[in-house]
């Protein structure tokens, strides 16, 4: 008899991943101006902590939220004591009205389709639990954010297939790649339940436009019984809040609020990205389907938002003066931060795809890989981990069918640390040392890592039950 559970001791979780490798490796050597200023420099984490002074200035100025008082009466105990978990209202109502204030009051948002989860990663799993039964499929257009192996598949059984974007075009949803994804799914044997995109686009940092909006209206339009999520978590790091789209500005704008397509669009939100709280764990899943509220409300329970986190949000959500400001704010920073990191990389003859939202920008390194492989990539990747000491994520981690593409966060690190990055950087292009294998340093979990790097065909991508699993579960 196994002593532990087939979900607790599957290979899906994604932990072998480079992308969390590279976390590792940093952890064990993190950069530190005074401490450690020869460590890895964390280029792998999607942290927005540009505008932190905004939000300590303003917990300096309402220390009654803080300290969780209503009009300088302290409601601890109220707040301490059980609630129901289906949220606070006035947080709900705050956070309805700060997602429609993201998309310029274009849309707005009822707070009773809101279901509250600790952060995006319960939202999508939930939404998978909701909507697909185990050995479903959902399509997810590549590259794609590689905890996603892990949030939709892991414990919930569902399957991703890849809907295949190229550089040709910009990584931009295809017709055709959709139809294709659609075909290899049935090729498989998989019943399609859903597409699933991150609108602004991890890892590529660009908003969806509105023709591969339209090709996926179309698709969920002419095919009943599937469902289209738009993980929208980086919604309000668009450059210009006029260039992002959300799911729901089409339904309003095609008028199918009365179609039966209304029910089948879900949204997934965070504060984790456009106000830098991923340590706060808050997160939402908006659907126009009552069945899938009253079931993801019910799951909820096992992931709640603290009653503590909420009251203090809804104060600094309800401050219009506050947010206004904040969103402004916060835009022109990251733009000017992603202009440093372009600029700087263009200045050592490298580009990169041309983006107008997110924390990252997706780096074109293939002129500087040994040859046009995987295996390849990977040799440069443990170069720039062990040598340039810098950590970034290899496209191959986030299912890029194309080797050479690399992300970079920007928005997670000081302007000195982001310079002294690509100091690091430019040295090693301007040396021409060609990418080799690492040997010295190298842990045992990189080393067994080279090996999973080579993926040829669509079918590696779908992790279907090992033989073993497999026959467990027919017994």
């Amino acid at each position: 008899m196994d002593l532990l559970s087939r979900t607790a001791t599957c290979n899906s979780h994604g932990q072998e991943s480079s992308y969390f490798l590279g976390w590792e490796e940093y952890e064990k050597n993190p950069y530190d101006v005074v401490k450690n200023p020869h460590g890895i420099i964390q280029m792998g984490l999607a942290e927005n902590q540009l505008c932190f002074d905004l939000l300590e200035s303003w917990l300096i100025q309402n220390p009654d939220a803080a300290s969780f008082k209503r009009d300088g009466q302290s409601i601890f105990r109220e707040l301490a004591l059980f609630q129901d978990y289906h949220g606070l209202s006035s947080f709900k109502n705050a956070l309805a009205d700060f997602m429609s204030e993201i998309r310029q009051n274009r849309v707005s948002f009822d707070s009773n389709n809101l279901v509250l989860t600790a952060g995006a990663t319960s939202a999508n799993e939930t939404l998978m639990f909701c909507l697909a039964n185990p050995g479903d499929a959902f399509l997810l257009p590549t590259p794609y954010y590689p905890g996603f192996d892990r949030d939709l598949k892991w414990r919930t059984g569902v399957e991703i297939v890849p809907i295949q974007c190229s550089s040709s075009n910009g990584f931009r949803i295809t017709k055709l790649a959709l139809e294709e994804a659609y075909e290899q799914a049935k090729k498989l044997n998989l019943n399609v339940k859903g597409v699933l995109i991150t609108n602004p686009s991890n890892p590529l940092g660009t908003t969806t436009t509105q023709a591969e909006l339209n090709i996926l209206f179309e698709f969920i339009s002419k095919n009943k019984n599937i469902h289209l999520v738009s993980d929208e978590i980086y919604s309000g790091t668009a450059f210009s809040s006029s260039e992002f789209i959300s799911v729901m500005e089409i339904l309003k704008n095609n008028q199918l609020e009365n179609n039966e397509v209304f029910n089948r669009v879900h949204i997934v939100y965070s504060l984790s990205k456009d106000l830098g709280l991923p340590g706060f764990r808050v997160g939402a899943i908006y659907s126009n389907d009552k069945d899938v509220i009253s079931a993801a409300t019910k799951m909820s329970s096992f992931g709640l938002v603290s009653s503590q986190t909420q009251y203090l949000l809804s104060s600094l959500l309800s401050d219009k003066k506050f947010t206004k400001n904040y969103l402004r704010e916060n835009q022109s920073r990251l733009k000017s931060r992603q202009r440093m990191l372009v600029t700087g990389l263009e200045a050592i003859g490298i580009g990169c795809l041309k983006s107008n939202a997110g924390l990252f920008c997706w780096v074109d390194m293939r002129h500087l890989l040994s040859s046009k492989t995987f295996e390849a990539e990977m040799d440069l990747w443990k170069k720039i981990v062990y040598e340039v000491k810098l950590n970034i994520s290899p496209g191959s981690s986030c299912h890029c069918e194309e080797p050479g593409w690399f992300r970079a966060c920007f928005a997670n690190m000081s302007e000195e640390t982001l310079k002294l990055a690509l100091k690091r950087l430019k040295k090693f292009v301007d040396n021409g040392i060609l990418p080799r294998s690492c040997q010295v340093g190298e842990s045992q979990s990189l080393k067994s890592s080279r090996k999973k790097t080579t993926m040829t065909t669509v079918s590696n991508w779908v992790f279907r039950l090992s033989f073993h699993d497999r026959d467990a579960e027919e017994r």
